[in-house]
């Protein structure tokens, strides 16, 4: 009687160990799926297009809300087409502070194409052109070496600066365009510069009203950028 009775007990103890092994195995195989499935996920490359305009007030709606600006009336034509523009501009940018953001918004942006429209405020400040042209050139650089086309916007300078400083400005545009064979415009704003009526009060900066005009000047180039590089999400 007593040896049955501690056989029944060993076969209890026994079917209880069993059981909890079963079950802190099913828990802990269930806790690593879970951890598994909770696992944060990559982010995914952008799907769509992307057109990053880097750039000075110029491109940046000073004096205006930013919806009259004419990057963001080119941001509601390309979004037809599924292609997604980013505006990087800044008001009183230069080329150095352009040349020091440009490698993260490469990297976070993806972009198939750049338009690069910085140069006027080294040039208002007296800068040495020689490192406008050296900071151009490496943006160009490292828009290329990220997969991106560039589009090249010069300016010029109001004329009470000479035409000697100028001129010298206008070399420096031409001659990154020319070694990179850019697409490029030596002065976008030439259609509404000469208007009062599309100016602001500081004689400098194109009121809202230009900002269409703007537009329709730099659009041909744009369309022809799209054109002759594929995207790279396409």
């Amino acid at each position: 009687m007593h040896v049955l009775q501690a056989q029944n007990g060993f076969f209890f103890h026994l079917r209880s160990l069993l059981f909890l092994t079963v079950t802190l195995t099913v828990l802990f195989g269930y806790s690593s799926v879970t951890q598994a499935e909770e696992k944060p996920k990559a982010k995914p490359a952008p799907t769509e297009p992307t057109l990053l305009v880097l750039g000075d007030s110029l491109s940046a709606a000073y004096g205006m809300p930013v919806e009259k600006g004419w990057v963001a009336l080119l941001t509601q034509d390309l979004k037809n087409r599924n292609i997604q523009v980013v505006n990087a501009s800044i008001s009183g940018e230069t080329t150095s502070g352009g040349k020091s953001r440009l490698p993260a918004l490469l990297k976070q942006h993806q972009p198939d194409w750049v338009i690069l429209e910085l140069g006027a405020n080294d040039a208002l400040r007296g800068q040495v052109l020689q490192t406008t042209e050296r900071n151009l050139q490496q943006m160009v650089d490292m828009s290329r070496q990220a997969g991106a086309e560039v589009l090249l916007l010069g300016i010029r300078l109001p004329t009470n600066y000479g035409p000697a400083y100028d001129a010298l400005l206008q070399k420096t545009f031409q001659q990154v365009a020319e070694r990179n064979q850019l697409l490029f415009d030596p002065f976008f704003l030439e259609t509404v510069v000469m208007d009062p009526d599309m100016a602001q009060d500081d004689g400098l900066h194109p009121n809202a009203q230009a900002q269409p005009a703007i537009l329709q000047r730099v659009q041909p180039l744009i369309e022809q950028l799209i054109t002759q590089k594929p995207a790279k999400a396409a």
